[in-house]
């Protein structure tokens, strides 16, 4: 890219912020898909040769990248409102199958990340919704199904640590040391 062209745009920057800002309605995320635009310019920007066209073509950079932007966003919210859908549709186990569950489940779910574990004892053991546990943490109803799913791959990654083959038998009749993990 030409000198000339690239101080153009950067003097522009101001206007490209606002018309970011006017499109995604956040400013933060407005500088980060600016400042990705003006590094995917550089690298690209060997074409333009009119100072003139660099703008608009600059401009339709930021269009494609707020477009861009919103695909992610809606893809990733459609797969996290589905989850939550998913979590909140879950059945539970009968009662005999809750009292065979191994008690160093709960002594592990401690020893995870203090959110992790938070999750696990709101949803798992206290039976609170995904979107009360949302409104306790100060997150989103999204947000707290990810923490939940995520919380739970990382017990499951804990307790088959702990307790070896009786994890993968779902902790039915546990002969597990209760020293393993302190």
């Amino acid at each position: 890219m030409k000198p000339e062209i690239a101080e153009r745009l950067v003097a522009g920057h101001r206007e490209f912020l606002a018309f970011l800002e006017r499109r995604v309605g956040d400013r933060a995320l407005a500088e980060d898909i600016l400042q990705d635009a003006f590094v995917r310019s550089v690298e690209k920007g060997d074409d333009i040769r009119d100072d003139a066209s660099a703008v608009a073509w600059f401009y339709r950079i930021l269009r494609n990248a707020v477009i861009d932007h919103y695909r992610r966003s809606g893809a990733r919210n459609r797969a996290l409102e589905s989850f939550a859908r998913e979590l909140e549709g879950a059945t539970e186990p009968p009662p005999q199958t809750m009292e065979a569950i191994c008690e160093c489940v709960t002594r592990i779910a401690s020893t995870l990340k203090p959110d992790y574990a938070a999750a696990i004892r709101r949803v798992e053991i206290d039976e609170v919704p995904v979107q009360t546990f949302a409104a306790e943490a100060g997150i989103t109803p999204n947000n707290a199904a990810v923490r939940v799913f995520r919380a739970r791959e990382a017990l499951r990654k804990q307790v088959r640590a702990s307790c070896g083959t009786c994890a993968e038998h779902g902790c039915v009749d546990c002969h597990c040391k209760k020293s393993s993990s302190s």
